[in-house]
């Protein structure tokens, strides 16, 4: 392996931390009927969402299919919206249907806005606080323009994502490098993403999706009023579980040419899902890869095989932080 490549991996997963520009949409939604309007688009409870914490939401169709994930938070009364590039004007397209319907209010904060995720055992405060509590939002100030800090540890023992000014993005980046961050390259992410079992949209899951099968039920409330979808996403979760799952693999043999979009195989030869990320994992020195797999080979430890050769489901995160 590349020794640029080991050592912003082991700086990562070892002694320090590193930061990633990420590709992200934002969204801030407005008005005194926002609160109704969003509970009736996305499968988490925004009503009982506080203020200065995050939560993490889907929005699916009507078919409880998943168009996008998201983050969601509430600041001074506002909500935010952060999504993946991928699924961005997805989300900006259902929020602005309803900016005619009433008091709502959309604004795109995307080009504005530069996003950096630091990731890593060991993270400089740099010149001022930051969060030190799950799924925490605090208010910042670099060179006199606020900037957003958000707790989300998915690639890390530690993690944040800095929603930045795009007009200082340079200079906090220069401020980050010189605390002590290394920039990770993104070959390194996606070695560290899979690891940690963070999927992503039009990788690991896209419209075909149902909801529940990303495992991801923390963005689902299962107890708030109606929202589009509904119907299907509780009738799965209250039958008790879904057809088939996002989970990990773990392959025996260094050597295995497996890639994603390859089946899977019981022992005896029956369909047992399909593997959709696949990587070499520097900590575990072994193959790795993340796959939907169906409900009866599950529980971890099963055997199953992929071009012959053998894995092992694992449950996600296949390291731990």
């Amino acid at each position: 392996m590349e020794t640029k490549f080991l050592n912003e991996y082991e700086t990562v997963r070892e002694k320090g931390a590193g930061y990633f520009k990420q590709k992200r949409g934002l969204i801030e939604v407005s008005g005194w009927e926002a609160e109704m309007f969003l509970n009736g688009l996305v499968t988490n409870d925004v009503k009982k969402l506080p203020e200065n914490l995050w939560m993490r939401a889907a929005f699916p169709n009507a078919q409880g299919r998943l168009i996008a994930l998201v983050r969601v938070w509430r600041k001074e009364g506002k909500f935010y919206f952060d999504t993946e590039s991928a699924t961005y004007e997805t989300v900006l397209k259902n929020l602005e249907r309803f900016t005619l319907a009433g008091h709502f209010f959309v604004n795109d904060l995307t080009e504005a806005i530069t996003c950096y995720s630091v990731q890593g055992g060991n993270i400089p405060n740099f010149k001022f606080q930051i969060p030190d509590s799950e799924n925490q939002i605090l208010e910042a100030v670099f060179n006199g323009e606020k900037i957003t800090i958000l707790n989300d540890a998915n690639i890390g023992e530690n993690g944040f994502y800095f929603y930045v000014p795009k007009t200082q993005a340079e200079n906090f980046k220069t401020e980050m490098e010189n605390s002590g961050l290394i920039q990770i390259s993104e070959e390194t992410f996606e070695v560290l993403r899979i690891e940690a079992g963070l999927p992503l949209y039009g990788v690991d899951m896209n419209e075909t999706t149902v909801v529940l099968e990303t495992g991801l039920d923390d963005a689902v409330n299962f107890n708030k009023g109606c929202y589009i979808g509904q119907e299907i996403i509780a009738r799965i979760h209250f039958r008790g579980h879904v057809a088939k799952k996002l989970t990990g693999l773990v392959l025996d043999d260094e050597a295995a040419e497996i890639k994603p979009n390859d089946e899977l195989k019981s022992i005896d030869g029956k369909n047992a899902g399909r593997i959709t990320s696949v990587t070499y994992s520097p900590k575990l020195k072994k193959i790795i890869a993340l796959a939907y797999v169906r409900y009866d080979y599950l529980p971890e430890g099963t055997r199953l095989k992929a071009n012959d050769y053998t894995a092992y489901v694992k449950d996600l995160p296949l390291i731990e932080q």
